[in-house]
């Protein structure tokens, strides 16, 4: 059993399974391949699957942690697609990478459909792709696949002539990567929608995408059609989510994905949403234009302009900012790829378990991360402190950002260059500078800002020297947001 188990040099604990020796340090606690062999075996003799994992889930499970845990810190994704919609690779492959890498928790957020139910992939020849052979799930892909969990495990077929390979449900993959306090697979489905404006006499036809990630559903959630604008599709969208909440007692939440993706969502839509409480300030697509450009907002921009005019003037609760990867390509990793870990949130909670991920992040106890490690951030009592965890060679600027209560509110439309092509997207506005202002820096590892009384908010933005690596645009450098401090009148 001892050649089954990581040769990683560590100390062995004192208990077991049927396959293999456990080590307390290990990254992956058991041989992938052998417990997908043990489930294949189990459901070809009809039993139920939970019998197979009595030697680990169920005696983990009582081992849960006591309820006077101490808070840790999870590091976790909540944006990722797989051959179940338009990522590159099989779920498992997936979730196995973000494991390896040393993530806690993961969503696999597939468009429009929880991962449930049988779905067999075709497998089609191989096409190249800007520049790149994309093997549709055959090829190396599949022999990736079938190397790492074996052929007992990977269903193919071929029906009419065509090769086919069952992509399976997450209901049936979990139980191969999840470990009680280590490895979290959360459902998620990414609800895709496009608003249109059709052309008149007077205005072009306008149109964009508004996605959608609800984390933690019981159930699929179908996405709004027939909308002629973003905020329509929004609030529908989290209405839905709501009453489905309040049927089954599941806590889960929605979050606003990329809203510079095609310029579809503006600040000004984007803050009016009820009940909203998520979106995405950092987003590792290449494509999503997180830096905005000379006409339109970045999204720290969108953030700050939310923030200020939903506490001013719309009484709104505040919104808080998400990294996710929103990862698509997991085989060649460059710039221009939607690659995996490039941005994440690390969540403080008790427990690793889809309930407390989500109340911890409900309550704001979390920050994003593109790179960046903090140690601790105290956010309370009119006080924002961050600690990092520095790496060596690297120095960081922290920022405290936000908006006075007399803060200049007048705005400017954004309008293209002339004589370029009309745009199909809603314009941006500009705000004063006064907006999301920098009201205090300090360079070092530790940092703290004390409310005066005449801010709506302050949130900090942590930026290094260091270069990110396999960055989404050229010039990235490592950075992290904490979520914002409201002032106390507000």
């Amino acid at each position: 059993m001892r050649a089954i188990a990581p040769k990683r040099n560590h100390r062995p604990c004192k208990w077991l399974t049927r396959h293999a020796i456990f080590t307390e340090q290990a990254d992956i606690a058991i041989d992938l391949r052998q417990r997908a062999v043990e489930i294949a075996r189990m459901r070809s003799l009809r039993l139920p699957l939970l019998v197979s994992l009595l030697g680990l889930t169920l005696v983990r499970a009582a081992e849960g942690p006591p309820a006077s845990a101490p808070l840790r810190w999870f590091k976790g994704n909540l944006h990722t697609h797989s051959l179940w919609s338009d990522g590159n690779d099989y779920p498992e492959m997936i979730a196995d990478w973000y494991k390896r890498e040393g993530y806690h928790f993961l969503a696999l957020s597939d468009h429009n459909l929880m991962q449930e139910g049988q779905k067999w992939y075709e497998l089609k020849q191989p096409v190249v792709v800007k520049g790149e052979l994309n093997f549709y799930g055959g090829g190396e892909v599949l022999q990736k696949y079938l190397r790492r969990f074996g052929p007992d495990w990977v269903e193919q077929r071929e029906t009419a002539g065509k090769k086919e390979v069952r992509l399976k449900p997450l209901a049936e993959y979990r139980s191969l990567l999840e470990e009680p306090g280590k490895f979290l697979m959360i459902p998620s489905e990414e609800i895709t929608a496009t608003w249109k404006r059709e052309k008149t006499d007077t205005t072009p036809e306008l149109t964009g995408p508004v996605h959608i990630n609800l984390t933690n559903p019981r159930e699929f959630v179908a996405p709004v059609k027939d909308a002629d604008n973003a905020l329509t599709i929004m609030q529908r969208t989290i209405d839905a989510v709501l009453a489905q909440r309040a049927k089954t007692g599941q806590p889960m939440f929605t979050h606003i994905n990329h809203p510079n993706f095609v310029w579809g969502i503006t600040a000004e839509e984007l803050m009016q949403v009820h009940h909203e409480q998520f979106f995405e300030v950092y987003n590792g697509h290449d494509a999503v234009n997180n830096g905005g450009d000379a006409t339109r907002l970045s999204t720290e921009q969108i953030w700050d302009v939310i923030l200020t005019r939903r506490l001013a003037e719309l009484k709104l609760e505040p919104m808080f900012g998400l990294g996710v990867d929103d990862s698509h390509a997991y085989h060649n990793f460059a710039i221009g790829k939607s690659n995996p870990g490039r941005g994440w949130v690390m969540v403080r909670a008790r427990q690793l378990t889809a309930e407390s991920i989500v109340r911890a992040m409900e309550a704001g106890d979390f920050y994003a991360s593109s790179g960046v490690t903090l140690a601790d951030v105290q956010r309370g009592d009119g006080r924002l402190a961050v600690e990092i965890q520095p790496e060596a060679g690297v120095t960081y600027t922290v920022q405290f950002i936000g908006t006075r209560r007399d803060y200049d509110p007048t705005s400017q439309l954004l309008l293209p260059p002339e004589n370029t092509p009309a745009r199909k997207t809603l314009p941006h506005r500009r705000y004063s500078k006064e907006v999301g202002a920098v009201l205090a820096e300090t360079k070092g590892t530790k940092a703290s800002y004390t409310l005066k009384g005449d801010e709506l908010y302050v949130r900090a933005r942590i930026v290094s020297t260091k270069a990110k690596p396999n960055a989404s645009v050229a010039g990235e450098v490592e950075c992290a947001w904490t979520q914002p401090l409201v002032g106390a009148k507000w």
